[in-house]
């Protein structure tokens, strides 16, 4: 079996140093803080939760501060009534940081999280250190939309599903929050070429080679239209390349966060 169709287990999470949630615009954020250094915010894709990252948790917890957060509605936090949205769920963001008076950190994004990380870079440029995007889109033309029906997109989703029951404060409303996350990516982020041109922090574009759901053409023009972006590709993995390939995925966001 080739390595970027397999869908790993991931290890368990260890205990954070200190947790809670933070009262954002009707919902109710839940983050955990591991290790001390410079601060790293860890965002999950959607559908998912923070324990997504237990492959890069120990890593970068050596010599950084690390803010894992469940995305509104996600894993361990709610959400509201309002629709869902990458701008509000950005805000999320800065109402955590604000709450654990961070006034400037490195933001990690894996797919729904790597586009909160560059609305972040084009609207809160000054709370941010970088932006390490892994497998992002920033308009709905960059998304291959068979791809939740094939392996190992698939298999996420289902795991999706067993993950909210055991997480979220409302595990039966797990239907409904597909739903609504769903009317989201329909419309989603909706970026142009001149929004990303705005973008002035360090950015990493990184994608699998083998991405089932981001087309290749896409992450190359979020490239080339985010002045100085990095164009970073990860061999022989997929849409899930830091659970495929942690090695490789922590090598090239290392080299990145220390300005190699």
């Amino acid at each position: 079996m080739e390595r970027w169709t397999t869908f790993p287990v991931l290890p368990a999470m260890a205990a954070p140093a200190s947790s809670g949630t933070v009262s954002a615009r009707g919902g109710a954020i839940h983050y955990a803080s591991y290790g001390k250094g410079p601060p790293v915010i860890l965002l999950h894709g959607g559908l998912s939760n923070s324990d997504y990252w237990a492959n890069q948790l120990p890593f970068l917890a050596r010599d950084h501060r690390v803010i894992l957060i469940d995305s509104r509605g996600h894993g361990r936090s709610t959400r509201s009534a309002l629709p869902y949205s990458y701008e509000l769920m950005a805000s999320d963001v800065i109402a955590v940081m604000d709450q654990l008076k961070l006034r400037k950190a490195a933001i990690v994004g894996w797919s729904d999280g790597a586009i909160i990380g560059l609305v972040l870079a084009i609207r809160n440029p000054e709370r941010l250190t970088c932006v390490f995007a892994f497998a992002a889109n920033m308009d709905p033309s960059g998304v291959n939309l068979d791809a939740t029906e094939k392996p190992p997109f698939s298999t996420f989703v289902a795991q999706a599903r067993k993950d909210y029951e055991r997480l979220s404060p409302t595990p039966d409303k797990f239907d409904d929050f597909l739903a609504a996350i769903g009317k989201m990516w329909e419309t989603e982020p909706n970026y142009s070429a001149a929004d990303l041109g705005k973008i002035h922090v360090p950015v990493a574009i990184v994608d699998g080679d083998h991405d089932e759901a981001i087309k290749a053409a896409h992450t190359a023009y979020l490239a080339r239209s985010i002045p100085g972006a990095r164009l970073i590709w990860l061999k022989d993995a997929s849409h899930f390349a830091m659970m495929q390939d942690p090695a490789g995925f922590n090598a090239a966001l290392d080299a990145f966060l220390r300005g190699r």
